[in-house]
């Protein structure tokens, strides 16, 4: 890095600063296949937006139920079980998270992520 000049550490610099951005904006995943994000938007728009992207997805909802921080909306893509929980954080943000099992020990993050993006592009008119 000491031999660059002066315009390459420049770049370099902000290529980390957009990297750091970018990850924060991100959808976040854990070990057992879940994906996750908090929006800046009321549980009701979210929950819209959400059902609108599982349609959009061609995953038909098979139930939906109450919990004590939200709701929870439980569907079935051909051979996956899709499960997104919205959990009210304050009146105007929404954590959701999502998880989409294929089999009994298998997940599918990149459908999980989806759904999230999905729901993000409805919500924020990217669609």
């Amino acid at each position: 890095m000491l031999s660059l000049n002066g315009c390459a550490a420049v770049a370099i610099a902000l290529l980390g600063a957009v990297a750091g951005v970018a990850g924060e904006a991100a959808v976040s995943y854990s070990m057992n296949g879940i994906a996750a994000r908090t929006l800046s938007v009321p549980l009701p728009r979210v929950r819209n937006a959400a059902l609108k992207a599982l349609s959009r997805m061609g995953v038909r909802v098979e139930g939906r139920e109450k919990t004590e921080t939200g709701e929870v909306i439980k569907g079935d893509a051909k051979d996956r079980l899709i499960e997104v929980r919205l959990d009210r954080v304050s009146n105007v943000t929404t954590r959701m998270r999502a998880s989409a099992r294929h089999g009994f020990f298998l997940h599918d993050r990149a459908t999980a992520v989806e759904i999230i993006q999905q729901t993000e592009s409805i919500l924020y008119g990217k669609s």
